[in-house]
């Protein structure tokens, strides 16, 4: 390869000026959904019932039920609105129970033909 058709990694300006578009895209793009489901769904939490008032509306939050950011049908069927404590609590949910997935996946392919009560039987009848 050569060295013309390398492209050399952005200055610093130019990588404030990459961030800086990438956050005001993430969040036009987020403000944009989250208006559009205030708009159409009631202000509450769908978990806990929490009524929401102006005052405290920010602590609103859009989730994505398959959580796809980009899945935003114009009825809203992927969202959810669900306040900042219940959104965090439903993400940590996913988090752990993948966790114990990979765990307990894990586990039976390492040893399939596991059973813990092989020979108890024998055990209890006094065989050995």
């Amino acid at each position: 390869m050569s060295s013309k058709s390398r492209k050399s990694p952005p200055d610093s300006e130019q990588r404030r000026r990459i961030v800086t578009e990438a956050k005001r895209r993430r969040e036009k793009q987020g403000h944009g959904y989250r208006e559009r489901a205030l708009k159409i769904l009631p202000w509450v939490c769908a978990k806990c019932g929490r009524d929401f008032d102006g005052k405290k509306l920010h602590q609103l939050t859009v989730h994505h039920k398959d959580h796809n950011h980009n899945n935003n049908p114009a009825d809203g069927s992927n969202w959810e609105l669900l306040c900042i404590y219940c959104h965090d609590d439903e993400h940590s949910r996913n988090e752990v129970a993948e966790a114990y997935d990979g765990a307990s996946s894990g586990k039976s392919q390492e040893r399939p033909d596991f059973k813990p009560f092989a020979g108890l039987e024998d055990l209890l009848s006094g065989k050995e």
